[in-house]
């Protein structure tokens, strides 16, 4: 019996580990599906996805389609007669015209634990939400976004301290198991079909850089969670303003939750302390002290340093 021919879909760095994974089994890889090369940098240097890079050096055909709903693309997919189609951080919406192509299924790997978290920023949201538990979800794929039943579901606990970026990496490293045993499953017939409780699933939007401003008022222990879900993108800032006027202030985790003493009201956002231990800032609740900032125009800096600077003292409001 000849083995299972297989497109694997995808384009964020997430997939990487994935696509290595299938490359290395005994499956039949026939061709890449990703995004087209982007420019890049300062430089604007057209550069290809690295999933790219590993399907060629692997001798993998590659195709990237601007639309993914093409009509001369889908064809050419069609032509390859896939049995599998794996989908993992591509990019694009698929229309029903490409759900109909694979003889045995269209699956997806997401990194969260469905019905939790369907969308883009779903390792972002688990953090910021407070989530003690996280995952990777391999699902069949429908025209609803992240719907479909769920075939295999891998956890791991959130880290204390962890960041979205940190987060990422791991999952990264856990999809391969998930999707592997998805694909046996699917091969020998095996592979059950688990309903999603669409009651109990938020959506989780693509993140812009504007999201990042921090609300002083919250919590600090929400806010300090705002800080690592959102690091590296779309990064966190606030304001302050010097004799130039209003500035941008990104701060980096590595935060710590203070406890203030006593029942004094503070207003949220002014600075409560700023000196060689760094930047404490009053919340809506608690207050939380920044050990790593970067002002605008500026590298990346201790707190401590910033303070020393003079730009920022205690009785300061950040917006």
């Amino acid at each position: 019996m000849s083995a299972p021919r297989v497109i694997f879909m995808g384009t964020g760095d997430i997939a990487l580990p994935s696509m290595q994974a299938l490359l290395d089994s005994d499956l039949e890889t026939v061709a890449l599906v990703t995004q087209p090369d982007k420019k890049v940098g300062r430089k604007q240097i057209v550069t290809p996805p690295k999933i790219k890079v590993m399907a060629e050096q692997a001798s993998i055909p590659v195709m990237q389609p601007e639309k993914a709903r093409d009509g001369e693309f889908l064809a050419q997919l069609e032509a390859l007669q896939p049995d599998i189609i794996i989908v993992m951080a591509y990019g694009q919406i698929l229309t029903q015209a490409l759900l109909d192509i694979p003889s045995k299924a269209i699956i997806n790997l997401h990194a969260s634990l469905l019905p939790k978290h369907r969308g883009a920023s779903c390792i972002q949201t688990a953090i910021d939400q407070g989530d003690q538990l996280t995952g990777m979800t391999v699902m069949h794929v429908v025209k609803e976004l992240d719907a479909g039943d769920i075939i295999v579901l891998h956890s791991t606990a959130i880290g204390e301290k962890e960041t979205a970026g940190q987060l990422h990496d791991r999952l990264a490293d856990i999809a391969p198991a998930a999707m592997m045993e998805a694909l046996e499953k699917l091969i020998d017939g095996s592979a059950s079909r688990q309903p999603q409780d669409d009651a109990l699933s938020n959506y989780a939007p693509k993140l812009l850089r504007d999201h990042g401003l921090l609300d002083w008022s919250q919590p600090a222990e929400n806010i300090e969670r705002r800080i690592r879900a959102y690091d590296p993108w779309p990064g966190t800032y606030t304001t302050f303003s010097d004799a130039k006027g209003p500035k941008r202030l990104k701060i980096f985790p590595q935060t710590e939750l203070v406890e203030l003493a006593g029942n004094d009201a503070l207003t949220p956002g002014s600075i409560i302390s700023a000196g060689d231990d760094g930047i404490t800032v009053a919340c809506g609740s608690g207050a939380l002290k920044i050990t790593t900032l970067q002002p605008d125009g500026s590298k990346r800096m201790s707190a401590a340093d910033f303070a020393r600077s003079g730009k920022i003292t205690t009785g300061d409001q950040l917006a």
